[in-house]
């Protein structure tokens, strides 16, 4: 193998990693080798919650998809594999136990001295502090108001007849008899003793009555907008978050509880 091709495999770590139906597994913690060969044989994957814990699993079949590393293994699979210290270097018993458990044979070479020389040492970690988190989460009321029909209002207009009296001065002329002596001497139709007569008209006046139509007033409905008050209740929930263990120092997260 050549020197890129570690430094190829030395540059997964950090990423993420993927089992082959695209469930995620963690992280890439390191990338052991070889004590003899310096191939790269083994990947330390963190997983768990809180990526505490570290799970090896067999390079062989593994590849590069996008940012991440897609493992030839399943998810489950690596769940279950046995415990192995992340401690920069596999033992010959732990790497023959991992080899057990994903069905791969186990062969070492062997030194003069015919004992099995060690296991794998890693060419590649993740050195760099490691604080382990998780998003709590709680919901919030979000409170929004939208416009429906309350109701409607009619103007409505109709005919009624009612009758109006009302009373009106007229004038009309009447015939009065008026007698008053002759005393100025004059002689028109003195002596004439004929039959004759005169006709007085009289006049009145008499009421006619019409009718128009006349706008009175002008009625119309407005709408007018009022403000009040209305009380809302809803329930929400919240995650909480503990730490336990006996080396918890500090209070940060307010709702720690030491247990």
């Amino acid at each position: 193998m050549t020197q890129n091709d570690r430094s190829q495999f030395a540059g997964w770590t950090g990423r993420k990693v993927v089992d082959p139906d695209g469930d995620k597994v963690g992280t890439i913690s390191g990338v052991y080798a070889d004590d003899q060969t310096g191939e790269p044989e083994w990947l330390a994957v963190s997983t768990g919650l809180f990526g505490t814990k570290v799970s090896f699993v067999p390079i062989e079949g593994a590849r590069e998809s996008g940012d991440g590393v897609v493992i030839a293994f399943d998810k489950a699979r690596v769940k279950d594999a046995p415990n192995a210290e992340a401690d920069g270097h596999l033992s010959v018993d732990e790497e023959r136990a991992l080899y057990a458990h994903y069905g791969r044979g186990y062969e070492r070479s062997r030194g003069e001295t015919g004992r099995e020389t060690a296991g794998r040492g890693v060419i590649s970690s993740d050195t760099s502090r490691r604080d382990a988190s998780v998003v709590r989460s709680e919901e919030e009321v979000s409170v929004g108001k939208h416009t429906e029909e309350a109701g409607r209002v009619r103007l409505r207009k109709w005919v009624e007849t009612e009758n109006v009296n009302v009373t009106v001065p007229v004038e009309r002329e009447v015939a009065r008899v008026v007698r008053e002596p002759v005393t100025d001497g004059s002689t028109e139709g003195v002596g004439e003793f004929v039959d004759g007569e005169q006709e007085v008209v009289l006049t009145e006046e008499v009421v006619d009555v019409s009718k128009r139509v006349v706008g009175k007033e002008r009625v119309g409905v407005q709408t007018d907008t009022v403000t009040e008050q209305v009380p809302v209740s809803e329930t929400v929930r919240k995650e909480r978050v503990g730490v336990d263990g006996d080396q918890v120092v500090g209070d940060d997260l307010g709702d720690t509880r030491r247990r």
